[in-house]
């Protein structure tokens, strides 16, 4: 079997890497030119760069050890880079979603084995009111998650609201009326 067969339908790997390369840069980026805690303004007081280590899960969510969140992330890794070779015919925005999940994951997996926690730096609120500070590779999962849950619920939508299609089907004897029977939709 040709290497080109094998890999097609796994362009979508382009958009992993380029989250991969914009969240790894960005975040080289902030170690080195922020100090830890410090808060440095951007928009005001409503985004600010605020560069912190995240042991836990993204937004800074703690459910075990951060030795879970790397095996668990590198299962995951490992899973959806799978998933994606075995649905690599499949439409674009799956394949797309899933592939910005990876390069999230990804990302926030090389900070785990290089630190032994996540660097996050984007901080939005106002005043003491603030969401969880996250990153470029929180950013991609989220997104990516949204992405693949609307297009399953928008998927099944459409699959309920369908009607079935009528044929009229030719009889043997032409002076018998024709029956008409209904056919399923396809999925595509």
């Amino acid at each position: 079997m040709k290497i080109e067969h094998l890999l097609r339908g796994m362009n979508v790997l382009f958009f992993s890497a380029i989250i991969l390369v914009a969240d790894q840069a960005t975040k080289l980026m902030v170690k080195a030119r922020f100090k830890l805690g410090d808060p440095v303004s951007v928009i005001g007081d409503f985004f600010q760069l605020t560069y912190i280590e995240n042991p836990g899960m993204a937004f800074g969510i703690q459910l075990g050890s951060p030795m879970f969140f790397t095996i668990f992330a590198s299962i995951a890794s490992i899973i959806i880079f799978v998933y994606l070779y075995r649905i690599r015919h499949e439409k674009f925005l799956s394949r797309f979603a899933l592939a910005i999940i990876l390069g999230g994951a990804l990302g926030n997996l090389i900070d785990r084995f290089a630190y032994g926690r996540v660097v996050d730096f984007l901080d939005f609120g106002f005043g003491d009111t603030r969401w969880p500070i996250f990153n470029i590779a929180d950013s991609s999962v989220t997104v990516g998650m949204v992405l693949l849950l609307s297009i399953v619920f928008f998927e099944k939508e459409a699959e309920t609201q369908a009607p079935a299609v009528s044929v009229a089907l030719p009889s043997d004897d032409h002076n018998e009326p024709t029956e008409s029977k209904p056919i399923p939709r396809s999925k595509d």
